[in-house]
């Protein structure tokens, strides 16, 4: 309440309020109507914004669901100014170095932060709650105490009601020096950021990390890469256990070992070196169940769905399948192991999976390859690479040939 008085004072018909009503308590409703009455006193535009809260710890989801309102509601070039103060930084130091956080989780918050999403600038954060709340009893400002403020049930308050006390009468100053260290571990992330943009940048490209660029690196520099990358676009840091796992059972296992692991919303697994982060209707365990046999048409010119992707029908000046098979029904049947084709080209029969693994298709692709058949002759191969012909009395000189569309 006293950040918008101020602001209302200090930058007449500039500023606009939200009111994040997480329907959490009872009279969270008339707590949105005092703010939006006071604001319209101070000629202020409030929107009030309820939010659902997802199951789950309850002070993460709720911050979740407030951030995911101001993005929702902030207008190109506008600034999200919030009341933070120092107990609030101290405090958020203070819960994440008893979770075990890292130099990114001390930095704690920034008076100015500069996201990809917004921009977040926190006036308060060198103003005591003491400070703060002097401040508005002298210009005699009613504000409301949510209730949950007190309620140890909750990590937050808990440090706020329980063991700030025990530290304060100890160490008097405490407040102001675990505050000054977020501002010193900020020099430190913004140091720390620096390194580790110049590693990824060398070993990272495309979302795949080089596994032999990556090892010259030292474990902590490793730890670092691994953690940004994973990171991603999430804005959240996954933990140091998942790291780790990824590290140990996925980056440095035995060369010969297949290994995959799932850390939301990311599979990350290896191949030839190199590590690939893959969403998951990309990466397919080879276990699951898929369509084995279908029937298929082929029309000229004409678009094609398979498992390996998107093809078209063309004429071919070369070597193609015969227009006769064009319109008649032939069998797709999906690759089971242990196939010996003859290719177009080649002398003799080839085993497919030395044709699959010669071609460096990934191994989570390849479940999606598939043998063309006319009776129980094979016509071709459709791979996540395009269609493969095989040698057969089907083969014309200026066929035709299912053509893979590169996205």
């Amino acid at each position: 309440m006293l950040l918008l008085h101020l602001f209302a004072f200090l930058f007449p018909m500039r500023v606009r309020a939200i009111y994040v009503d997480h329907q959490l308590q009872d009279p969270s409703a008339s707590w949105g109507q005092f703010v939006q009455d006071f604001a319209l006193k101070q000629q202020i535009d409030c929107v009030i914004c309820p939010v659902a809260v997802s199951q789950g710890n309850l002070e993460s989801e709720a911050r979740k669901s407030r951030y995911q309102a101001f993005q929702q509601h902030l207008q190109a070039d506008e600034v999200l100014v919030l009341a933070h103060h120092q107990q609030d930084q101290a405090e958020t130091v203070l819960l994440r170095l008893l979770s075990g956080a890292g130099v990114t989780g001390l930095g704690a918050m920034k008076a100015i932060d500069l996201r990809d999403d917004m921009m977040i600038w926190r006036p308060f954060l060198d103003l005591s709650r003491q400070q703060i709340e002097t401040w508005a009893t002298s210009i005699h400002l009613r504000h409301i105490t949510d209730p949950t403020n007190i309620d140890t049930h909750f990590d937050r308050a808990w440090a706020r009601e329980v063991l700030w006390p025990v530290l304060t009468s100890r160490f008097p100053k405490m407040q102001t020096s675990i505050a000054r260290t977020a501002i010193l571990m900020q020099d430190a992330q913004d140091i720390l950021a620096e390194v580790t943009q110049a590693d990824l940048k060398a070993c990272v490209q495309d979302e795949v990390l080089d596994i032999t660029c990556f090892s010259d690196l030292s474990l902590a520099r490793q730890r670092q890469v691994v953690s940004t990358w994973m990171m991603a676009d999430t804005h959240y840091r996954p933990s140091f256990q998942m790291v780790d796992r990824l590290l140990n059972d996925v980056i440095h296992a035995r060369v010969d070992a297949q290994t995959a692991l799932f850390c939301k919303p990311y599979w990350y697994t290896r191949f030839q070196g190199k590590i690939y982060q893959l969403m998951p209707d990309q990466y397919r365990a080879k276990d699951l169940d898929i369509i084995t046999e279908t029937d298929i048409q082929f029309t000229m010119h004409c678009p094609v769905h398979v498992l390996s992707g998107d093809f078209t029908v063309l004429p071919q000046q070369k070597m193609g399948l015969s227009d006769q098979l064009l319109g008649q029904s032939l069998r797709l049947v999906t690759r089971q192991g242990g196939e010996k084709i003859h290719f177009y080209g080649r002398v003799g029969r080839w085993p497919l999976k030395k044709a699959i693994q010669d071609a460096h298709i990934f191994p989570w692709l390849r479940h999606r390859v598939q043998i063309l058949y006319r009776d129980n002759a094979i016509l071709g191969v459709f791979t996540p690479q395009g269609f493969w012909l095989a040698h057969s009395d089907a083969c014309q000189q200026g066929g035709w040939l299912p053509k893979l569309c590169i996205s």
